[in-house]
């Protein structure tokens, strides 16, 4: 069987998902179209001109070039999963839909925040983890997955209390700096990394005091390999919701695979089969439910049935129906 997964990919998590279908038997591509940028300054120059009067983004039509270049290389493919397909033009979906004998997409973002209703018809099946857009629309639901080998706890010796990586999302992070007034007065120690390009404006903008607590001089994604390296110090991870989402994000996920509780404040995670309130602290609005005694009661692990319903293994064999061959 021969699938190819089409990504922009931006924090390596896709990549991952090629891997487990090599490890399966499966001939498995991935075309990944975040590694195609400007090829220099002057590119770059004539892209924003194009942009700004040309209403031309030119580096979005090479990507989606280079999409077609690449299935045109490797030919035709049993199954193709475009992840997030607000990144391609109607036309170009078609295109692709014709290298393959079944399309089918997995919306790692809302709606509300990506709206790609125009474009949904053409696949053949539509997953997604938020639930709000599945009762809408009639998605098929599908969490996102646990990617990350399992490191039990008794292997790994944190010193910090909490921990938070995420992309900038000025919505999502502005809960950030009272949160970190708690958790000082609390005693509770944490870090906080903030990924992208915006969140240096961000601190210039805001002036580097009110942020000294935070690490904000990330430009690019930290792999997924190091993220973990970066998990295994601390004992809970932080987990926000961006706006308008109902779904579980990756944190959730990596807490599972290396035993680490969960600080939220996504109210919808009490809905689920591994919810535990030992491991899980939900948020209360004015952040008042904040205790160190949280972080010093042992995780509680999950049990193996349930642990294994959220791999990325189980994952693969539901979104591309592996079991049914």
């Amino acid at each position: 069987m021969k699938i190819c997964v089409i990504s922009f990919d931006f924090w390596g998590y896709d990549q991952h998902i090629v891997d487990v279908l090599r490890r399966k038997g499966v001939h498995a591509y991935h075309i990944k179209i975040g590694a195609i940028t400007h090829a220099n300054f002057t590119e770059k120059v004539v892209n924003a001109f194009s942009k700004v009067f040309l209403k031309k983004n030119l580096k979005k039509e090479k990507r989606q070039q280079y999409v077609l270049d690449s299935l045109a290389t490797m030919g035709h493919q049993d199954q193709i999963l475009v992840l997030n397909p607000d990144t391609f033009d109607l036309s170009t979906l078609e295109k692709i839909k014709a290298y393959t004998d079944r399309m089918i997409t997995y919306l790692y973002d809302n709606l509300e925040r990506f709206p790609v209703e125009d474009k949904l018809h053409l696949f053949d099946k539509v997953f997604s983890f938020d639930d709000k857009d599945i009762k809408k629309h009639g998605f098929e639901r599908l969490t996102n997955y646990n990617y990350l080998e399992y490191i039990p706890q008794e292997k790994q010796h944190p010193v910090m209390d909490l921990y938070y990586i995420t992309s900038f999302d000025k919505g999502r992070n502005k809960i950030l700096l009272p949160l970190a007034k708690i958790l000082q007065e609390k005693g509770i120690a944490y870090g906080f990394v903030i990924v992208g390009k915006k969140a240096w404006k961000e601190q210039i903008k805001t002036g580097k005091n009110s942020l000294k607590n935070f690490t904000v001089l990330r430009r690019k994604p930290i792999p997924t390999a190091t993220v973990a390296e970066m998990y295994k110090n601390t004992r809970a991870l932080l987990d926000l919701m961006r706006s308008g989402q109902t779904g579980l994000s990756f944190r959730v996920f990596e807490a599972m695979a290396m035993e680490k509780k969960i600080v939220t404040d996504n109210q919808e995670i009490k809905n689920y089969d591994f919810y535990n309130p030992n491991n899980i602290l939900v948020l209360d609005k004015d952040l008042s439910n904040i205790s160190k005694d949280f972080f010093l009661q042992p995780y509680e692990k999950v049990p193996d049935n349930i642990y294994h319903k959220y791999t990325l293994d189980n994952w693969t064999d539901k979104v591309f129906e592996l079991h049914n061959n």
